[in-house]
């Protein structure tokens, strides 16, 4: 078994810990929110988690260095940038898997930061959101060298059901922003249709029956086609989540001069969202925003 520094419990991070916990590792948490060790954590701490005062702390002794926050500045920031940052502490020949959906050129850079530490770096974005995450089913992209890889999936099992190697570091991203393309210009499509069929009067719940079973049908018709038709704007995935992912895409594609425009329509949506104040509302108020 092994000792595991784990940064960043959110609806993600906690099963994830929860899981290692009970495959035997020995578990060293911290959290960027301290109310969340009193609240949304204590039960780790109950099962047998260490809670520390810092990503330095929590870096100590560790084999491998887990992170699960939100932008690629986050990750800099409890790697090596910011204050007790887990450079400080850790051990040549340690690992990191970063869990976050940040940009590929930034998780380059960071891995050749860790790297003048002696530190491994394995991007591991997930997908399947938090009901996922806690029936341990989350699929993984990872981006690294083949060694680091395996040691990598020894780990990871606990909490992924489908783990894809993709390539070198940063593919992993590449990979999880290419998902995020595919599966929000589909999340468009759909409000676009159940706003269609409203508008001409159509029973919703019969054309979603019907364009369910056609080449149209796919996951993320299943899943939110039926949240749209009943109206269920409650967070699976925050919308918020969806637009920081689609700026990170846009600003990618700029820099590559790349057009990308059913993308860059959708993401001028999901701004509108957010300007609306819905950020924590799914993503499936993109209906409600055509409405």
């Amino acid at each position: 078994m092994s000792t595991i520094a784990f940064i960043g419990l959110g609806n993600m991070g906690r099963p994830m810990v929860s899981f290692l916990l009970k495959a035997g590792h020995e578990l060293r948490i911290y959290a960027r929110r301290s109310d969340v060790f009193h609240n949304e954590a204590s039960h780790l701490i109950e099962a047998g988690a260490v809670t520390c005062s810092s990503p330095a702390e929590a870096a100590i002794d560790a084999e491998f260095i887990i992170t699960n926050v939100t932008s690629t500045q986050d990750v800099a920031d409890v790697l090596y940038s910011g204050k007790n940052a887990i450079i400080e502490t850790a051990n040549p020949g340690a690992i990191c898997i970063d869990h976050s959906t940040i940009d590929p050129q930034g998780t380059k850079d960071i891995a050749n930061v860790m790297a003048t530490k002696g530190v491994s770096y394995v991007d591991a974005p997930v997908s399947g959101g938090a009901q996922a995450a806690k029936e341990a089913k989350l699929v993984m992209m990872l981006g690294g060298t083949d060694a680091d890889v395996a040691r990598v999936r020894e780990i990871v099992k606990s909490y992924a059901i489908t783990m894809t190697h993709v390539g070198g570091v940063g593919h992993g991203q590449v990979a999880k922003l290419c998902h995020q393309i595919a599966q929000i210009v589909n999340l468009q499509g759909i409000a676009e249709s159940i706003r269609f069929a409203a508008a001409n009067g159509a029973d919703l719940q019969k054309v979603f029956e019907a364009i369910s079973g056609g080449m149209a049908g796919s996951r993320m018709l299943e899943l939110m086609g039926p949240k749209m038709i009943q109206r269920d704007f409650k967070a699976g995935i925050e919308a918020r989540l969806h637009a920081k992912d689609l700026f990170l895409i846009k600003d990618a594609a700029k820099k590559n001069d790349l057009d990308l425009p059913a993308l860059e329509t959708v993401a001028v949506q999901l701004e509108k969202i957010m300007n609306l104040g819905w950020g924590s509302n799914d993503t499936c108020s993109l209906l409600k925003l055509l409405e």
